[in-house]
């Protein structure tokens, strides 16, 4: 199709140019036909073949023969900043090495090399949502702009469930934890508190621990070149939204509380809320206090199930814990381990 069309990608059904759109590369959706077009853009297609074949499984080596050098001779008369792969065969074929996708070692001069998974429709295992990722950090990488530097929260009420919101565009729909970017000169707490109080109308809160830092590159945020933030735990009583801004002013489609089951199969950035969310496991192991809490010092310390730490303080009349491997614990408000295992335990004082 794409050789009688004389176009690059041309099958209405291989996603190149709506992913281009999506990871916001070009200004709209361009068609097949407009491929020169994209210079206009600051970016170009070549091939890596000679041979238009239905697939890159058919690509013998001759179709390949000589590629290297072409590329190395693009990359060193035009100097770009990126050059990427469609497909690790792309690759292989050039190099006769096997990649893995994202950026590789090999640079041909100053230019770098990444390698993106392959939108032919033949690659329908892969679903959109990942090969979307791919093209969204090759957009991001490819600025060389700093990160936007953000706080979220994971809000979860007494049941276990957490308060989501669900954002979308043409291409995708998402569901995320609330929070935003940092102001600057704030803090972790003063931005998180800020964001909650104006997209849920929550003030009363306790900062608990950070769960984990995400990273996702787009070219959606001007001057940066994706959001890197801390996601931190906090635990209140249930409670009904009641948001300070314009939620839909600022494309958010809807705020819902969620059980971990209502979120299972939803879209979700990141991708594996899900298990973190199960991994909290309120209440976890119903631990004997008089036996495993007890108190050294000045502080409360524990003993539950092969993990043990100190430093915890007591919430009312219950103590509560995040426990690590390798016997650290990291108190609310403070970072833990990297190998946290993210279980929370609540266990009534002696």
């Amino acid at each position: 199709m794409s050789a009688a069309a004389q176009a690059h990608f041309a099958n209405p059904r291989n996603d190149f140019w709506r992913l281009l759109h999506a990871a916001r590369f070009t200004s709209r959706l361009y068609e097949p036909a407009e491929q020169f077009e994209l210079l206009r853009e600051g970016i170009g297609v070549t091939n890596a073949a000679h041979r238009t074949t239905p697939g890159s499984g058919d690509l013998r080596r001759s179709d390949v023969a000589g590629s290297a050098e072409r590329l190395e001779r693009i990359a060193r008369e035009l100097e770009p900043g990126w050059l990427a792969f469609v497909g690790k065969e792309a690759y292989r074929g050039a190099f006769n090495e096997r990649p893995e996708l994202g950026v590789q070692e090999r640079t041909l001069g100053a230019t770098q090399l990444f390698v993106l998974p392959s939108t032919s429709p033949a690659n329908a295992a892969v679903p959109w949502g990942d090969r979307l990722r791919s093209f969204q950090e090759l957009a991001g990488r490819s600025t060389g702009l700093p990160w936007r530097l953000g706080v979220r929260a994971l809000v979860v009420d007494r049941d276990g469930r957490t308060v989501l919101l669900r954002y979308g565009n043409e291409y995708a729909t998402w569901w995320i934890t609330p929070g935003g970017g940092k102001a600057p000169g704030e803090s972790d707490e003063e931005a998180l508190r800020r964001e909650l109080r104006e997209e849920l109308g929550l003030r009363e809160l306790e900062l608990g621990p950070l769960l984990w830092t995400r990273e996702q590159w787009f070219r959606d945020e001007p001057g940066h070149c994706g959001q890197r933030e801390n996601v931190y735990l906090v635990r209140v009583d249930a409670f009904e939204p009641a948001p300070e801004l314009d939620l839909a002013a600022e494309g958010c489609h809807e705020l819902r509380w969620l059980t971990a089951g209502e979120i299972d199969g939803l879209p979700t950035r990141s991708a594996d809320l899900v298990e973190q969310l199960k991994r909290l496991q309120p209440g976890f192991g119903a631990v004997n206090a008089s036996a495993q809490c007890f108190v050294e010092g000045s502080g409360w310390c524990f003993d539950v199930e092969g993990f043990s730490g100190s430093g915890v303080e007591a919430v009312g009349d219950r103590v509560e814990l995040w426990l690590c491997e390798g016997g650290e614990v990291g108190a609310f408000g403070e970072v833990l381990a990297e190998q946290a295992v993210g279980v929370f335990v609540r266990a009534a004082l002696p």
